[in-house]
C-alpha cells in the first residue's frame, strides 16, 4: 500500500475542489426550464431544488479547498521545521 505525501494529498484536494466548484457554477448558471403547460408537472420546484443542490455543492467545494490549503500549509511548516532541526 502506497501512502501519498501530504503535499500530493493537498494538491489533489485543491484540484478536486476546483473541479467541483466549476461544475457547481455551471449548474447554477443553467437556465431554468419554462413553466410547463400542465399544472401537474412541478418543473419550477425541480429547478429550484437543482439550484439549491448546486449552491450547496459550491459551498462544499469551497470548504474542501480551504481544508486542502490547510494541509499544504501544515506540510510546508513541517518540512521547514525538519530542515531547521537538521541544519
Amino acid at each position: 500500500m502506497q501512502i501519498q505525501s501530504a503535499y500530493s494529498s493537498g494538491l489533489q484536494g485543491l484540484q478536486s475542489a476546483q473541479s467541483g466548484l466549476t461544475q457547481a457554477t455551471i449548474d447554477v448558471a443553467k437556465p431554468t426550464p419554462t413553466q410547463s403547460s400542465t399544472p401537474t408537472e412541478p418543473s419550477q420546484e425541480v429547478a429550484q431544488t437543482d439550484k439549491t443542490s448546486a449552491l450547496l455543492a459550491a459551498n462544499e467545494s469551497l470548504r474542501q479547498g480551504e481544508a486542502s490549503a490547510e494541509v499544504l500549509e501544515t506540510d510546508s511548516e513541517t518540512i521547514g521545521s525538519i530542515i531547521d532541526i537538521k541544519v
